[in-house]
């Protein structure tokens, strides 16, 4: 196990009518507050109106930001960020699910910048300071409720990229697991993939004697499985909704990587294809995890042995351990498939025109991943592997 710091500053409010709480969260810590949202979704729902009225009664000053889109664009977030330093806003509310909250973090970090926000996705510089970030979660997937990163779209290129720090933690999350009771099945589906992705990212490591976390990240996937497919049945089971909700943050706050190296390199290979074809993200990991699989899986046999045990149940062929571990990877494939999520780009109907421009972008600053380092080539192989 290798040495680590673990510290989460996200407060966790969690339950029924937990959002009527919300002007009462973000008094002791802003007067001026940017809410920052996606569609007409919370606007319908009544969620807007709530949160509008307990803002409200604590006399909080209230500025407005809508229009997120799945995989977050950066014209939006110099937007916002415009928007802050004119009104000189102090506090960011994020209403919404991973996208909404990426956006906002952006929006903070680039506001406290005197250059270009994408210099921090680009690598070019650390992050520094940032405007405090609240969150009411409506959509359980990306956990970014509670971690460290942001992801963000480059109009200009298609260049999807991520930038973290200690700094950006939402200082709280409201998560009401009643306010995804009208989510499609679909974006359920997505949201369960993309948390088992964080997990899975996590799990395959080369460092060995981590075997409480080992069973930390198998006791997530399981759990996620169980009740997202419990959820394809029964959209309003508040139990269901509640174990997801909470896994999704479990997930991606950190906790699973104690101690461990992450690998990261489906994520990337993912970011491309999303950013040049705009799939949802846990759809595009769905097609790209079980491909990474199959292509890495000799590396470390026993990993995959074990993943096909503990989180499938599949019985070892102490015999013919490659059967097992084979085994595992078509379980997790078959999943996806009952979930109603695409696990091929032929599924998808993309086509495979800019695979090699998508390789080359994913590696352009050296290979990716740490369990295996892919480089163009490799990443090649695996878009044709998805094909």
């Amino acid at each position: 196990m290798e040495n680590f710091i673990y510290d989460n500053q996200t407060k966790i409010i969690f339950g029924k009518d937990t959002e009527l709480k919300i002007g009462q969260l973000i008094k002791p810590i802003g007067k001026k507050i940017l809410v920052h949202y996606g569609g007409g979704s919370i606007k319908k729902s009544g969620l807007y109106e709530r949160i509008i009225k307990s803002l409200e009664k604590e006399k909080l000053e209230i500025f407005e930001l809508g229009g997120v889109k799945p995989n977050p664009r950066l014209s939006l977030v110099k937007d916002g960020i415009n928007l802050c330093r004119k009104e000189s806003i102090d506090f960011i509310l994020a209403v919404g699910g991973g996208s909404v909250i990426d956006s906002a973090k952006a929006i903070g970090i680039g506001a406290k910048y005197d250059g270009d926000v994408w210099d921090f996705f680009e690598g070019k510089t650390q992050i520094t300071g940032t405007i405090p970030l609240g969150v009411i979660l409506t959509i359980p997937a990306a956990g970014s409720e509670s971690s460290t990163g942001t992801v963000v779209t480059k109009e200009d290129g298609w260049y999807k990229r991520s930038a973290g720090s200690l700094l950006i933690r939402p200082k709280f999350a409201v998560m009401n697991p009643e306010l995804t009771y009208t989510l499609p099945n679909y974006q359920t589906a997505c949201g369960a993939t993309d948390m088992i992705s964080h997990v899975l990212e996590r799990y395959f490591t080369n460092v060995p004697n981590v075997e409480f976390t080992d069973e930390l990240c198998e006791g997530t996937i399981r759990t996620i499985i169980k009740h997202s497919k419990i959820l394809m049945k029964e959209p309003k089971n508040y139990a269901s909704r509640a174990e997801i909700m909470w896994a999704g943050s479990i997930a991606h706050n950190g906790l699973l990587g104690t101690g461990r190296i992450e690998d990261w390199a489906s994520h990337s290979i993912e970011h491309e294809l999303s950013a040049v074809y705009d799939i949802a993200h846990g759809a595009g990991l769905a097609i790209i995890f079980p491909n990474w699989m199959k292509y890495v899986y000799k590396h470390d046999i026993n990993r995959f042995v074990r993943f096909a045990n503990k989180v499938f149940n599949v019985e070892i062929d102490f015999k013919n351990l490659e059967r097992t571990a084979k085994e595992g990877i078509k379980k997790l494939k078959l999943y996806f498939n009952e979930i109603g999520l695409p696990t091929s780009l032929s599924e998808a109907k993309i086509d495979g025109k800019q695979l090699e421009a998508m390789s080359k972008k994913a590696t352009e600053k050296g290979t990716v991943g740490n369990f295996v380092k892919l480089h163009e080539e490799d990443v090649l192989n695996i878009y044709k592997l998805s094909l």
